[in-house]
């Protein structure tokens, strides 16, 4: 039998998930300004396009809260503090965190909706767990990359696109500098990983 969404779990885990979002897009942006403080323009725009889905991931949340519109949710939670001056680590925090929602909070908090008879709800849940699996994913790459001192060089030629102008090319490294716009080499990024390659 259903339970009343207003003395629901599932009513105050959206509100912990949508607190968690909202707190991991704030992270995130402050992750892309140290990178850009470190000259690593792409390592920036990582950051920035998975603040921008943890948004997405937060107002989707928010919406399945509607009828309880004017309300006060009151909820306990716990988040992580990731400062540090080293990026590879600050982007393997990422990755945790990431996989932490994936592997334990949604699959949990989408069990409870499915439980409680929100299975809308709890949809939601499993899917954006997905989605926090492939993030975790991808900072951990960049953090490999970083940590090998491979990110702007592969074993074999590839194309690389400057993330400022477009410029791209095919080889084992990327250039020092933009031949076009003359961005330094922190703006380049695998075209495989070019969020509108062909």
């Amino acid at each position: 039998m259903p339970v009343d969404f207003r003395n629901s779990e599932t009513k105050e885990n959206l509100m912990r998930a949508f607190a968690g979002e909202s707190q991991a897009r704030n992270r995130y942006t402050f992750g892309a300004a140290q990178a850009r403080r470190e000259n690593q323009a792409a390592v920036a725009q990582v950051f920035l396009y998975t603040a921008d889905q943890e948004k997405e991931h937060a107002e989707i949340f928010y919406k399945h809260l509607k009828e309880l519109a004017k309300e006060t949710i009151h909820v306990d939670g716990s988040y992580p503090v990731d400062i540090t001056d080293s990026l590879p680590e600050l982007l393997r925090m990422a990755q945790h965190n990431e996989y932490e929602e994936h592997d334990v909070v949604y699959k949990a908090f989408g069990d409870k909706a499915k439980e409680e008879g929100f299975d809308k709800v709890a949809r939601s849940f499993y899917n954006i767990a997905e989605i926090e699996k492939y993030h975790g994913d991808r900072f951990g790459k960049f953090a490999r990359w970083l940590e090998e001192n491979r990110l702007y060089v592969s074993d074999a030629a590839q194309g690389w696109i400057c993330l400022n102008c477009g410029y791209i090319c095919e080889s084992k490294e990327a250039p020092e500098k933009c031949p076009v716009c003359s961005h330094d080499r922190g703006y380049f990024i695998r075209l495989e990983l070019s969020p509108f390659a062909e």
